[in-house]
């Protein structure tokens, strides 16, 4: 017998909008370094040297973490998908390597529910880390 599953519906609306990832929601379940409030900004993430290979490294890292599956990962843009453990929420981080700034933004938004504990924030913070 399944589990109920908190996984809700993949959005269809996320991506690359003109070097824009989509907006956080109002909730507090979200992080975005393009966010202009304090509530759900975060720095963007730095690398130097060759894009290609601070994407390749960034990959690396997300899929080193626990109950992830990277879901798509075309030219500057990479998006995944985080499970949390015990209830099966499911997360949507997107990554997008600005080379003209060179930083990667990122987004991090659960689809379900309205706080998240600052589950998103610590992520983003895990991969600044490992990454760095």
């Amino acid at each position: 017998m399944a589990l109920f599953s908190f996984s809700g519906t993949r959005p269809t609306n996320l991506g690359v909008t003109n070097g824009k990832l989509l907006d956080c929601p109002n909730s507090p379940n979200c992080v975005s370094s393009q966010s202009t409030d304090a509530e759900h900004k975060i720095a963007p993430l730095t690398y130097t040297g060759d894009p290609a290979k601070a994407l390749a490294d960034l990959k690396a890292v997300i899929e080193s973490l626990p109950r992830t599956k990277i879901i798509t990962a075309e030219g500057n843009y990479i998006y995944a998908e985080f499970t949390s453990k015990l209830m099966g929420y499911v997360d949507d981080v997107e990554f997008y390597l600005n080379a003209d700034k060179g930083i990667i933004e990122v987004r991090s938004a659960s689809r379900l529910g309205q706080s998240d504990l600052g589950v998103n924030r610590d992520r983003i913070e895990t991969i600044r880390t490992k990454f760095a």
